[in-house]
């Protein structure tokens, strides 16, 4: 199983940026595809982003294309999200996660195997 630490999170004004990362630890990583989720008060956790093991597709939400983008570092075992122009409407806890799957399943969070613990982002308006 994969362990996952997220970092990064904090309040931001509406227009800011923040830059979340995941750090993994544990065996074979490299063929972990991975995601991030947000979860806002009141809400069911939702799908925001996924990058596969190799790196060379990712996926977003409509809600935070154009605007958010996630990378990985499988040298460092670290996995990114980089947040512009945030909104209010971002307000949320954000997970990262880890999966054994393609990129057509990993909108999907029941798809997933490890969850980290999250990290709060706050956007004020």
């Amino acid at each position: 199983q994969v362990q996952l630490v997220e970092s990064g999170g904090g309040l931001v004004q509406a227009g800011g940026s923040l830059r979340l990362s995941c750090a993994a630890s544990g065996r074979t990583l490299s063929r972990y595809s991975m995601g991030w989720f947000r979860q806002a008060p009141g809400k069911e956790r939702e799908f925001v982003a996924a990058i596969v093991w190799s790196g060379e597709a990712t996926a977003y939400a409509d809600s935070v294309r154009d605007r958010f983008t996630m990378s990985r570092d499988n040298a460092k075992n670290l996995w990114y999200l980089q947040m512009n122009s945030l909104k209010p409407e971002d307000t949320a806890v954000y997970y990262c996660a880890a999966a054994l799957q393609s990129l057509r399943s990993l909108r999907d969070r029941r798809w997933y195997d490890s969850w980290g613990q999250g990290t709060q982002v706050t956007v004020s308006s």
